[in-house]
C-alpha cells in the first residue's frame, strides 16, 4: 500500500513539474528570445504576457472545469464543442483588442504626420522641389509577423491538446497502478472472504438447518440445497474474476440472504427488495457482501424483535444499495465500520476513485448504510 501511494505521488509531482515549467519556460520566452538593441522593450513583453494569460486562463478551464466534468464523464462530443467556443471566444477578443490597438496607432502616427506638416510648413523654401506637401516622414520596414489571434488560436489547441493528452496519460498511468494494486490484494481478498463473510460456522449451521427441514418440507429442502450448490459454485469460480455480471451477483446476494432465513424465526423481518429487471452490466464480484453480512451480524435478535431491509435499485447509469437493520446493542458506529466495511470502503475507492458514494448512518435505534456506484 506504502508503496503504490508513494508511487502514484511520484507522477502526480512529475505532471505538477511538467507543466510548471511548460509555463514558465512561455513566460520567460519573451526575455530569453526577444532581440533588443536599445535595452528591453516592455512594451512588446508586455503585450505577449497578456496574450499568455490568456492561454493559461484558457488551461485553467480546461483542467479544472471541462476536463473533469465533460471529458472524463463520458461527455466527449460535449467537451469538443466547449473547448471550441472558448478557443473562437479568445481568438476574436484577441483579434478585436489588436484592431483596436492598430486604429489606435494609426490615429496617432497621422497627428504626427499632420504637426509635422504644420512645422515644415513654416520654414523657408530652400529648394523648388523641395514642398511642404511632399515631406513623408521615413518608414522602417519591419519584419512580417504573425498577427496574435493566430498566434491566440495556434497556441490555444496545442494546449488544449498538450494538457488532455497528459492528464488521459496520468490517468491510464493510475489506473494501471490501481488494476496492479488489485491483482496483488486479490488472493488476500479472496481468502479473507472465505474466511470471514461465508465462514464454516455459517456453512455449519445452513447444513444443520436443512438437515431439520428435510422431515418438515423436503421440498423446501431441496431448494435450499441448489442455493448453497450455487452459492458455491459463484465462490469457487467467480472469486478468480476481475468482474462478473450483475444478475450473477444478485443471484448470489439473493441466495445467501436466503439461506441466512433458515437460522432465525419469525421474530426477525428480513426484507430483500430486487430490481424486476436486471441490465446486462458488469461489476466487481462481492462487492456488497461485507455490508449485508454487516446487518446480519449487529442487527440480529434472538430474543427481540429485529429486522433487516435491503433494498437495491437499478438505474441507467447507477446502482444504488440501501440496508437498513435495527440495532439490538447500543453499540457503536466505529464497532459496525469493522474490517469488512472499511475494506468495501477502500475496494471502492481503487475501483472506481471519487465516483461512488459511501454514506454510513448512525441512528439510536436504527443503522442505515446507502451505497452508490455507476454501472
Amino acid at each position: 500500500m506504502f508503496n503504490h501511494s508513494k508511487s502514484l505521488r511520484k507522477f502526480n509531482f512529475f505532471e505538477i513539474f511538467l507543466i510548471a515549467f511548460f509555463w514558465i519556460i512561455l513566460f520567460a520566452s519573451p526575455l530569453l528570445l526577444g532581440q533588443f538593441e536599445n535595452g528591453i522593450n516592455w512594451n512588446h513583453v508586455l503585450n505577449l504576457w497578456r496574450n499568455h494569460v490568456v492561454l493559461f486562463i484558457l488551461f485553467l478551464i480546461n483542467r479544472f472545469i471541462l476536463l473533469p466534468k465533460l471529458f472524463f464523464k463520458n461527455k466527449q462530443l460535449l467537451y469538443v464543442v466547449c473547448a471550441s467556443l472558448l478557443i473562437a471566444f479568445a481568438v476574436s477578443a484577441t483579434y478585436l483588442h489588436n484592431k483596436n490597438n492598430r486604429q489606435l496607432r494609426e490615429n496617432q502616427l497621422q497627428r504626427e504626420l499632420l504637426m509635422r506638416n504644420r512645422v515644415e510648413s513654416k520654414r523657408p523654401v530652400l529648394h523648388s522641389r523641395q514642398r511642404p506637401g511632399n515631406i513623408q516622414l521615413p518608414i522602417r520596414q519591419q519584419p512580417a509577423q504573425i498577427p496574435p489571434y493566430v498566434n491566440i488560436l495556434i497556441f490555444s489547441i496545442l494546449i488544449f491538446g498538450f494538457d488532455t493528452g497528459l492528464k488521459v496519460s496520468v490517468k491510464w498511468i493510475q489506473s494501471e497502478q490501481n488494476r496492479i494494486k488489485l491483482e496483488k490484494e486479490n488472493v488476500e481478498n479472496q481468502l479473507a472472504f472465505l474466511r470471514n463473510q461465508v465462514s464454516p460456522h455459517f456453512f455449519m449451521n445452513t447444513l444443520n438447518n436443512i438437515h431439520s427441514q428435510i422431515d418438515i418440507n423436503t421440498e423446501e429442502a431441496k431448494e435450499s440445497i441448489i442455493k448453497l450448490s450455487k452459492m458455491m459454485r459463484y465462490l469457487l469460480y467467480e472469486t478468480e474474476m476481475e468482474k462478473t455480471t450483475l444478475k450473477k451477483e444478485i443471484e448470489f446476494l439473493e441466495s445467501y440472504i436466503n439461506l441466512m432465513k433458515l437460522r432465525y424465526s419469525e421474530k426477525v423481518k428480513i426484507v430483500l427488495n430486487l430490481p424486476t429487471s436486471i441490465p446486462e452490466k458488469t461489476i466487481p464480484p462481492f462487492l456488497f457482501i461485507s455490508i449485508i453480512e454487516n446487518a446480519f451480524k449487529h442487527g440480529i435478535s434472538y430474543k427481540n424483535e429485529s429486522f433487516i431491509f435491503i433494498d437495491i435499485i437499478v438505474g441507467i447509469e447507477r446502482l444504488l444499495l440501501v440496508v437498513q437493520n435495527s440495532k439490538v446493542e447500543k453499540t457503536k458506529l466505529a464497532e459496525f465500520s469493522g474490517i469488512g466495511i472499511e475494506n468495501t470502503r477502500k475496494r471502492l475507492e481503487l475501483i472506481y476513485g471519487q465516483n461512488y458514494h459511501l454514506d454510513i448512518i448512525d441512528n439510536e435505534d436504527l443503522f442505515t448504510i446507502n451505497l452508490s456506484i455507476p454501472l
